[in-house]
C-alpha cells in the first residue's frame, strides 16, 4: 500500500493505522471544529474532516492521499463534543449513563481534485453509571480530548458499555475497515 498522509493528532487513529499496517506520515494544521447550523448530523463530522484535509492539503506532496476524521457523539439529535474541563465531562457521562447514543466518525480521503468522503455511525449503549463510577473515570482518564469524554478502550468501556450496535474502531475514532476498502478502491 501506499503511504497516506494522516491529517489528525489523534493517537488513537494513528494507533488504528498502525494496528493495520498502513504506511502513513501524520500532517496537521490547526482547524476550527465548528460547522454551519443547517447540516444534517451526519454530515458534521464529514464537513469538520474535510477542513482538516483542505487545512493540510497544501503540505502534502502531490499524489500521497490525505486521510481525516472527525468523530462526534450524539444523545437524542444532539451533538456532544468535547469537555471543557472537569464538570462538563462528568455531565456528559451523566447523560449517556443508562442511555443509547450514536457515535458517527466522518471520513475524507483526498487527493489534489479527487474525494472520497463517507460516514460510519455506531450504536452505543451504557449500563446505568453512578456518580462515584463517572468521577473515578474522569479523574483517572482526564478524557478531555474525547468527543463524549470516553473512550471504549478505556475503563469505562470495559465496565460501562452494554453493548454496540457497529464497528468498533468507529467509535475509537476511525473504520479503519470502511477507510482501507476505500483506499483498495482508489
Amino acid at each position: 500500500m501506499q503511504k497516506i498522509i494522516l491529517a489528525s493528532q489523534s493517537p488513537r487513529r494513528k494507533q488504528l493505522l498502525e494496528w493495520a499496517a498502513v504506511p502513513f506520515e501524520i500532517i496537521v494544521k490547526e482547524t476550527k471544529e465548528d460547522f454551519p447550523p443547517h447540516l444534517a448530523i451526519e454530515e458534521i463530522p464529514i464537513h469538520i474532516a474535510r477542513q482538516k484535509a483542505l487545512a493540510v492539503q497544501s503540505l502534502v506532496p502531490e499524489g500521497i492521499v490525505t486521510l481525516a476524521a472527525d468523530t462526534v457523539v450524539v444523545l437524542e439529535d444532539r451533538v456532544i463534543g468535547k469537555p471543557v474541563h472537569r464538570e462538563e465531562a462528568v455531565s456528559m457521562l451523566l447523560a449517556l449513563a443508562g442511555q443509547v447514543h450514536r457515535v458517527i466518525t466522518g471520513v475524507v480521503l483526498k487527493q489534489g481534485e479527487k474525494e472520497i468522503s463517507f460516514s460510519d455511525i455506531t450504536e452505543v449503549a451504557f449500563h446505568p453509571l453512578t456518580l462515584e463510577q463517572i468521577e473515578f473515570y474522569v479523574d483517572q482518564y482526564k478524557p478531555y480530548d474525547k468527543a463524549g469524554a470516553y473512550a471504549i478502550q478505556e475503563w469505562i468501556g470495559v465496565v460501562g458499555i452494554r453493548y454496540i450496535n457497529g464497528d468498533f474502531y468507529n467509535v475509537m475514532g476511525l473504520p479503519v475497515s470502511r477507510v482501507l476498502q476505500a483506499l483498495s478502491n482508489w
